[in-house]
């Protein structure tokens, strides 16, 4: 959790219509293949076309049939209806293969897109959003945009050219029948939908935002079960839980109404279809303008037609769900794709930071002769973007084989200093620069080889323990995992694993406890090749020698992949370990009141030298009892 709230990105209101065109961008991201989209239409219409005319055929063989002409007569027929009855099913299958292929290939195309985008990106984008908004947008509403092409648009082509050839086959037998289809099909093609998509688009609405608040109070139910069991928060995040599902069933239930109406608009055209093909067809059977056996197919036939109107309003439904996860979707996106601010200027004496290209920057640092691993803060301040600052005037240095901690009470902007030093949020105010250059004019490769963060709610995949390890550098051999695991105190642990570094983890590491969690995290970090090291609150759910042993050992500078020292800056709440460090920065109150060594902040600040003792006394305590 960062230390200040965070402005969310944002999204159309419940109430709130998405902008034109919301849908029609999202659909774009898929990428499409047209010919793929064809061929789905295709084997749609002709499975649909095969029940519509299996109808006609068996109208016709079974009046036939009742006039007992010679067997002959209706060999043919017979064939047809064993044809038309295994080509539906052939096809049928034929088209939910072609169907979701599609599907799923515009889902894996639309997610990679939002990956690169997202990662290429602004990085507050995602940090200022809640991890269970951000799951149900990059999971559930990259699916919902997805299923528009297999519940929505596929539907709607296969509707559009099933009726226009059952309208055309009808006219052939009975052109008043064939008029009085077309209408019908259009009240149940085109009114049975518009009437439902008018009652879905706020249920819809209503029902992604509810969706997205539930798997957010969830996540925070299960993630954080232990502290919020202790702080006595578990029944709030349970009444936020329900709540949100109440809240979700009451926008699903706002549209039953309309739905179950549109529902019977399309039972009644079919209705009206057959009656007029009787009303029209009796009359011309008796003046002989009609055969009798063409009645039945004039009047059977549009009992199969309507088949593919009937999934329309469900189709219209899903493309307001569909729009409304599009709408989402893209304010994330389009958060990620804002310019950042750029608030700092170069501090004097040192060269001006380059606006080119990354390249060109990092060459211009080179060219000036400025360190090219450190970083170097002036006058910085920090805070989210559209908030306040909580912390101003950080004047920091930090290269390799350099040690900092920064301890402080909670709330005072620790974690957002982090998290501004390693360029993913841009500064409020003041000097950044990352190996001479300006975070925001690094790509975020650049900005990941020269600085790697771990902060306390960073992600734990469900896979394996050496996966998990790889997220920092693919080609993680076993052998660096295993001294990784043990560097961050986790050996013990490996060695009890039933399965070692091939042992699943639980979704977000729920299957470990939340020190061992931390100290996955601490691994992973250690195994990247940035020379920077900037650590959240490592000690967290640790015993006091584990932890005290922990921040010691990474106050001395663990080794890089390349064998120099790494330069790292730790934010903990523990004090006793801080002998370790080269200085250590007293946060209080949006400003670094106190800065020096253990030793010296120790002797000349009561509040530092007060937190010491209360630790010292706690750990006496802990050996008595």
């Amino acid at each position: 959790m960062t230390d200040a709230a965070a402005a969310p990105v944002t999204a159309p209101a419940p109430d709130e219509r998405p902008p034109r065109g919301t849908l029609r961008r999202a659909v774009r991201m898929l990428g499409l293949d047209r010919r793929r989209v064809l061929l789905a239409v295709l084997t749609g219409t002709l499975a649909l076309g095969c029940g519509v005319a299996l109808a006609a055929v068996s109208a016709w063989l079974i009046t036939r049939a009742s006039q007992m002409p010679p067997v002959l007569q209706l060999s043919i027929a017979t064939v047809a209806v064993r044809t038309f009855g295994i080509g539906r099913g052939v096809l049928r299958y034929l088209d939910r293969l072609v169907s979701h292929d599609v599907a799923l290939r515009g889902m894996t195309n639309l997610r990679t897109t939002l990956y690169g985008r997202l990662a290429a990106g602004r990085s507050e984008a995602t940090l200022r959003v809640r991890r269970g908004d951000l799951l149900a947008r990059v999971g559930a509403d990259v699916d919902a945009v997805g299923d528009v092409v297999v519940r929505g648009l596929l539907p709607a082509g296969v509707a559009l050219l099933l009726g226009a050839g059952t309208v055309a086959a009808m006219a052939f037998f009975w052109p008043p029948a064939a008029a009085a289809l077309a209408a019908c099909l259009v009240l149940a093609g085109v009114g049975a939908p518009l009437l439902a998509a008018r009652g879905a688009r706020i249920a819809e609405r209503r029902a992604a935002s509810a969706r997205a608040d539930a798997s957010a109070a969830a996540l925070t139910a299960l993630d954080d079960a232990g502290p919020l069991l202790v702080a006595g928060g578990v029944e709030r995040r349970l009444r936020e839980l329900r709540d949100a599902d109440r809240r979700l069933a009451r926008a699903v239930d706002s549209g039953a109404a309309t739905s179950a109406l549109a529902a019977g608009i399309g039972i009644l055209a079919t209705g009206l279809a057959a009656t007029a093909a009787l009303v029209t067809g009796i009359p011309a059977v008796r003046s002989g303008a009609l055969a009798p056996v063409d009645l039945a197919v004039v009047v059977l036939t549009p009992l199969a037609a309507f088949e593919a109107t009937g999934m329309l309003p469900a189709a219209a439904v899903a493309v307001q769900r569909s729009r409304a996860a599009a709408a989402r979707i893209l304010a994330l996106l389009d958060s990620a794709d804002a310019p950042a601010p750029v608030a700092s200027v170069a501090p004097e004496g040192a060269a001006p930071a380059p606006v080119a290209a990354t390249s060109e920057a990092l060459a211009a640092a080179a060219a000036a002769g400025i360190d090219d691993a450190g970083i170097q803060a002036r006058a910085l301040a920090c805070g989210w973007p559209g908030l306040s600052p909580v912390l101003r005037d950080v004047d920091l240095d930090v290269v390799p084989g350099r040690s900092v901690a920064v301890v402080g009470p909670s709330g005072a902007g620790k974690t957002t200093l982090l998290l501004t030093l390693a360029g993913l949020l841009p500064p409020a105010g003041g000097t950044l620069l990352l190996g001479g250059v300006e975070p925001a004019h690094l790509s975020p490769a650049d900005r990941a080889g020269r600085v790697v963060v771990t902060t306390e709610d960073a992600h734990v995949f469900g896979t394996t323990v050496l996966e998990n390890l790889r997220v920092a550098r693919g080609d993680v051999t076993p052998e660096e995992a295993v001294a990784a695991l043990a560097a961050a105190g986790l050996d013990g642990w490996l060695t009890a694993l039933p399965d070692g570094l091939d042992t699943l983890l639980g979704p977000d590491a729920r299957t470990v406890s939340g020190g061992e969690r931390r100290r996955l995290l601490l691994a992973r970090a250690l195994l990247a090749p940035a020379p920077l090291l900037l650590v959240d609150e490592p000690a967290e759910h640790l015993d006091p020698d584990t932890a005290d042993a922990l921040v010691t050992s990474l106050l001395a500078g663990p080794a890089a992949p390349d064998g120099g020292r790494r330069g790292v800056v730790v934010v903990t709440h523990r004090l006793t370990p801080l002998a370790a460090a080269d200085e250590v920065l007293w946060v209080e109150s949006g400003r670094i009141v106190a800065r020096g060594t253990h030793a010296e902040l120790s002797a000349g600040l009561l509040d530092y030298r007060e937190a010491v003792r209360r630790e010292r006394v706690t750990a006496d305590q802990r050996e008595r009892a």
